[in-house]
């Protein structure tokens, strides 16, 4: 994944290249879709499958995936439980005068988390910010997988496209898909391959509406036409907001010592969610490390070792 200049990265390029790690790519320009929690859920299952995981936060002035793995670690470490964790990176915000100036800052220390993994790792998880910049464009531009969850509402739906008010027909697409359709036109030229895009519906209701039925046609019509998979996401459920303090997420042990709290229904139900939207998001996961991850898995339940063990450290 070798990475052009700021002024390649605003074009949405990045440069052909070996590429060892499959990256994947949370995005979406509208805020409170639920991408950081989408992205720590697959994330932890991704390690629970035995992938190699390294993740970079590109959204500098949020940091939530990075305040989401601090949590998971210090709670790991306040209750003695093992849970495994990502090699994480964050790219700082550039705070000078100059515009240019921060733009490469930021370019460089993004350019150094992607070389610091990009051979090392079975798969990149990279968290965007909801706004437009450079960082988020080429971040789109190297995706694998790009995965945009979306709320089941006409304002959501609006980062996509625009509607008819009447007929609820699509009228024209809107600036975050013509970014995405961009970035993906110069993965093509430059390495020959199409990022798959997977728009991702969180927080439907339980009982069906009639705009969320509205939203999912349109969605469903839209899809042929720029190109993504569709794929439920996560319901609106009180647990998926409890457990970031904690840094936990659904697919971790059920046990009370570990969650903090009586496991309930919900943490089930959600469970099954996650598993739904990996599946659907068909990553290369492989049999190697499924493997890895049972020996692992094994071998912590003799020993009561902790994953964060530097001795045990895959390198």
């Amino acid at each position: 994944m070798r990475l052009e200049s700021p002024a390649a990265a605003n074009a949405g390029v990045a440069s052909k290249g070996a590429r060892t790690s499959h990256v994947i790519v949370l995005a979406n320009e509208k805020g409170g879709s639920g991408k950081t929690t989408t992205a720590m859920h697959v994330i932890v299952a991704l390690l629970k499958a035995g992938q190699r995981v390294a993740t970079i936060d590109v959204d500098s002035r949020q940091r939530s995936l990075t305040r989401y793995i601090a949590n998971r670690r210090a709670w790991a470490k306040k209750v003695g439980v093992a849970l495994e964790l990502p090699d994480h990176h964050a790219v700082d915000r550039a705070d000078g005068r100059n515009m240019d100036e921060n733009d490469a800052a930021e370019f460089a220390a993004f350019a150094n988390a992607v070389t610091a993994v990009e051979h090392t790792h079975d798969f990149v998880v990279i968290d965007t910010p909801a706004t437009d910049s450079h960082l988020m464009r080429l971040a789109h531009a190297m995706a694998d997988t790009l995965v945009t969850p979306l709320n089941d509402s006409f304002v959501d739906f609006d980062v996509l496209a625009r509607i008819d008010p009447e007929s609820y027909e699509v009228t024209a697409t809107n600036h975050y898909a013509d970014v995405v359709t961009e970035a993906r036109r110069q993965r093509r030229i430059i390495e020959e391959a199409v990022a798959d895009w997977i728009v991702v519906c969180n927080r439907v209701g339980q009982f069906e509406t009639r705009n969320g039925r509205q939203v999912v046609e349109g969605l469903e019509i839209l899809s042929r036409r720029l190109g993504f998979r569709l794929s439920d996401g996560f319901s609106e459920r009180v647990i998926y907001r409890e457990l970031f303090p904690r840094g936990l997420t659904v697919l971790d042990a059920l046990e009370e010592p570990a969650l903090g709290q009586k496991a309930s229904l919900s943490h089930v139900s959600a469970r099954q969610e996650v598993r739904i939207l990996i599946d659907a998001l068909r990553l290369p996961i492989d049999e190697r490390g499924k493997r890895r991850a049972a020996a692992r898995a094994e071998w912590f339940r003799n020993a009561g070792q902790s994953l964060d063990d530097p001795e045990f450290v895959e390198k």
